[in-house]
């Protein structure tokens, strides 16, 4: 039987077999482990590609956006070399958090983001960026370029979440959240885990 290009007999892995995006660093695409209505803490299984539970949230807080990562990154020297204080990068693909003002309920799934800035999070000495993005052609936010188009509670939402949700009662968080960043330091950012990226898994 002939199929169309491009057809995947098998499901492609969400980190090694998708593309960066359709105009990476500007326009990226973003797999969604979380959405803003799960109180789980979900994570891509390197190995086979599902989502695998890390951990039910201990907080309260809910994430005030889509969560997940660019496929074909990885957080190693030369985003650490983009950060204020982190020593090393995380060894995770890049992560992503996309705004929508329509609700989206599903992870796994797969949608296009504009970058506009980033959270530059070190996390034990390890860089563990956040970047910042909205949905392409959002009705709302879609018009976004940097993250001074955004209100400012959003940032401070996200801020907070991940300041807060790897706290566990009676222990030192090792977690802090050094600066937000604009749009142009955010594609340095993701230009560099696609470099990190090429370097440690190839073309």
């Amino acid at each position: 039987m002939n199929f169309p290009p491009p057809f995947y007999r098998w499901r492609p892995h969400p980190w090694h077999g998708l593309e960066a995006g359709p105009n990476p660093p500007e326009l990226v695409h973003a797999y969604i482990e979380i959405t803003p209505f799960d109180l789980i803490k979900y994570e891509i299984d390197k190995k086979t590609g599902y989502l695998r539970v890390d951990r039910p949230q201990r907080s309260s807080s809910q994430p005030p956006a889509l969560y997940g990562f660019i496929p074909r990154t990885f957080c190693d020297h030369r985003v650490a070399a983009l950060a204020q204080s982190a020593e090393r990068g995380d060894g995770d693909p890049l992560d992503i958090c996309v705004l929508s003002e329509r609700p989206i309920n599903r992870s796994e799934v797969i949608l296009n983001a504009r970058i506009v800035g980033g959270l530059d999070v070190n996390d034990g000495g390890e860089a563990d960026d956040k970047i910042i993005a909205v949905l392409e052609n959002d009705n709302v936010w879609g018009n976004a370029r940097d993250v001074a188009d955004l209100p400012a509670v959003l940032i401070e939402r996200l801020r907070h979440y991940f300041g807060t949700y790897k706290m566990i009662p009676g222990e030192k968080s090792h977690l802090t959240v050094e600066r937000v960043y604009g749009h142009e330091h955010a594609k340095l950012v993701v230009e560099a885990a696609m470099q990190d990226y090429f370097e440690e898994y190839g073309g």
